[in-house]
């Protein structure tokens, strides 16, 4: 199977304008996140709204595809990008722009998940540590998933599932294995264009999760499994933190 790598990119973010141009250890955020891609899968591009994030790309010899300012999400910006892809390609993986040190193991793993024909949707989820705080587990930034025995999700949440029942909350971790959603994803090409398709459904307006409407409309997501935390830069206070971590000062 023949798989392309996309990074959406915007520009425009509440919580962090300028985002992907924002340096980390003397490159940008976009730089970084693309070239921990590059060479892990058979080709990969940028898809931005903006000309400024446009230029970046082209500046470090990236590739790169012009989108509308119109989506409303990463997947349909994905999914516009492809479409004007020349190549043939079987899987499309969405790489989060502001994922600077996803790890080459995580990709190779969502790529494993396509090795079973049925997959449609393929994603990642991290087992949280006997060691974590209840406090992290609560985290509504950090969606958990369940999944059944053929590893499938069965349903993604900003709340902690499944509750233990008649088990002090302490004492969850050490009780029960939960896993929190690692934000990469992979789809069949005809899966990608089916979803772009689909309005909102009740459950991704209720969490705020987009992933519940592909749930909801039957479509399968495989679930791949990694044990290594990386850093998601969200605002300035998270570059500084993957400023560290680029130098070895903290662990992920």
């Amino acid at each position: 199977m023949r798989f392309i790598g996309i990074i959406p990119a915007r520009y425009a973010s509440t919580r962090f304008p300028a985002k992907p141009l924002a340096l980390l250890g003397g490159k940008t955020v976009i730089q970084r996140v693309y070239e921990q891609v590059q060479g892990q899968l058979d080709d990969v591009y940028v898809a931005t709204d903006d000309e400024r994030i446009e230029l970046a790309v082209k500046s470090f010899g990236g590739k790169v595809i012009m989108t509308s300012e119109l989506h409303k999400s990463g997947t349909d910006r994905c999914f516009e990008a492809f479409s004007k892809v020349n190549g043939e390609f079987d899987v499309i993986v969405n790489i989060q722009g502001d994922e600077p040190f996803i790890h080459h193991s995580q990709l190779e793993e969502i790529k494993q998940c396509f090795l079973d024909d049925s997959t449609q949707i393929a994603t990642l989820v991290k087992p949280f540590s006997k060691n974590d705080t209840i406090d992290t587990l609560e985290n509504p930034n950090s969606p958990k998933v369940v999944i059944n025995k053929n590893n499938q999700a069965l349903y993604f949440s900003r709340s902690v599932i499944p509750y233990i029942r008649g088990v002090e909350k302490d004492q969850w971790l050490n009780q029960h294995v939960f896993y929190k959603h690692i934000g990469l994803y992979a789809y069949k090409k005809n899966v990608l264009e089916e979803i772009t398709k689909l309005p909102q459904s009740n459950l991704e307006i209720a969490e705020s999760l987009e992933q519940l409407r592909w749930l909801d409309n039957g479509y399968v997501i495989k679930v791949g499994f990694t044990n290594i935390e990386t850093i998601g830069i969200d605002t300035p206070e998270d570059l500084s933190r993957a400023e560290l971590f680029l130098k070895g000062q903290i662990n992920g």
